[in-house]
């Protein structure tokens, strides 16, 4: 349509994408949107419930949208008669019955039949949002998707699979590229489960999905480690205290790996999500500062990677400092100090919060000497004195007064302290 003079009839306009409607549906109100458009709309993240144009308010039943072909073939017909873009028939939404369908033909058969399933839930998830919420929906879907992934993964870590099982699944699935199991994670996290769906998922089978994650983590592939982790940040945040607290130390320390192997930048947030879900409950400070993710961290501070990244990056060590083993670790580092007050003031006033309250409680727990000399010497005690001047936050400006009140007698009069920095320092 792009350089033409042919005037558009309105009618035949998205009142959404204002642009030629290739699949027209019309919702129960009596308003017509192309299907793409409406569906984005209804099944996005802020879950719209209403229509767009009439902001009436959309009960379940009434957010299916009926095809419109009457006005379908006459968009179809314009187009053909002025020589513009033509679009061809839409194919028919999937519903529910067909996913059930595959399902079932997937239950008790061969692996054939089960990775043929796997491979059409897949490209029919991949088509739409509406596609999406279908699956999920679909009862026994989203159960199987899980199935495969633990059945797979037991059958990959009870032993290596041979050459004969690796050509046995290529030839049952010869248009896919990654294993079963990593197809059916993608598939799940695709489907960006509701917190009932996770909750259904963990519960089942003993709640043992947990451990599978933890068999895909100890993977070579970096694809399928990216898909578990980011399946683990959606299942750690519908999980109750009690459940956190009782997580295994090898899921700390896979969670650990993916943020040192640098395995994406989305993986990366992912697990530092992670961490920052785990670190305050029960021993799990403890589980991660063993697993070297202090030293991660500031490692992955020093990358100056994104700002996000950072950010959560801080409050992560901000948990660990809560414990002893987390500050001796951070005291450790030759540049923990130093890099945890690099970033207060530099990404957020969260980071500036989380970045001071880690400081004090190293020179609240741990004040030797060389640590406060060490402060001193790294600019920290500098930085604390800026956070007075500014607006950072009156949590964050409490505890660095709190700090250099109670060390004055060590860093007020210190001959590394520039003078204009002394004017400033709290009586």
């Amino acid at each position: 349509m792009e350089g033409s003079s042919v005037d558009v009839p309105p009618y035949f306009l998205c009142p959404i994408s204002l642009e030629i409607m290739r699949d027209p549906v019309t919702l129960a109100t009596g308003i017509t949107y192309d299907r793409t458009s409406i569906e984005r709309w209804l099944f996005d993240a802020a879950h719209h419930a209403t229509c767009p144009v009439t902001q009436r308010k959309l009960a379940p039943e009434d957010r299916e949208a009926t095809p419109n072909h009457t006005l379908r073939r006459l968009i179809q017909a314009w187009c053909a008669l002025h020589e513009v873009e033509r679009f061809p028939t839409p194919r028919a939404p999937v519903d529910a019955c067909r996913v059930a369908a595959l399902v079932d033909e997937a239950r008790g058969a061969g692996r054939r039949q089960e990775l043929a399933a796997l491979r059409e839930i897949k490209a029919i998830a991949a088509e739409s949002d509406r596609n999406k919420r279908c699956v999920e929906t679909t009862p026994g879907a989203v159960d199987f998707l899980v199935s495969v992934v633990r059945h797979h993964c037991a059958t990959a870590s009870s032993a290596s699979r041979s050459a004969q099982d690796l050509l046995e699944l290529s030839l049952d699935s010869p248009t896919s590229t990654s294993p079963p199991e990593e197809d059916a994670l993608s598939v799940i996290y695709s489907l960006k489960p509701s917190k009932k769906s996770l909750l259904r998922i963990l519960e089942r089978n003993n709640g043992d999905f947990l451990d599978t994650l933890l068999h895909v983590l100890r993977r070579p592939s970096y694809r399928s480690r990216a898909y578990a982790v980011l399946l683990l940040k959606a299942m750690v945040s519908v999980m109750e205290p009690a459940r956190l607290m009782t997580v295994r130390a090898d899921v700390v320390q896979e969670v650990v790996r993916v943020v040192s192997d640098r395995v994406s930048a989305k993986a990366v947030k992912a697990a530092l999500h992670v961490l920052c879900r785990l670190c305050p409950w029960g021993r799990n400070r403890v589980k991660a500062v063993e697993a070297g993710a202090m030293t991660v961290l500031v490692e992955l501070l020093l990358d100056e990677g994104s700002r996000h990244s950072a950010e959560l990056a801080v409050v992560a060590i901000d948990h660990l400092c809560g414990c002893a083993e987390g500050r001796s670790e951070l005291v450790a580092h030759p540049a923990g100090l130093a890099v945890v007050s690099k970033k207060a003031m530099r990404v957020s006033l969260a980071t500036t919060e989380s970045a001071v309250r880690a400081l004090h409680a190293v020179a609240k727990h741990s004040p030797t000497p060389a640590v406060l000399q060490e402060m001193l010497n790294v600019g920290v005690v500098a930085k604390l004195l800026l956070v007075l001047q500014v607006d950072s936050g009156e949590r964050a400006r409490a505890k660095a007064k709190e700090l250099l009140r109670t060390h004055a007698r060590v860093w007020k009069n210190s001959p590394c302290l520039q003078a204009h920095l002394k004017a400033h320092y709290p009586s």
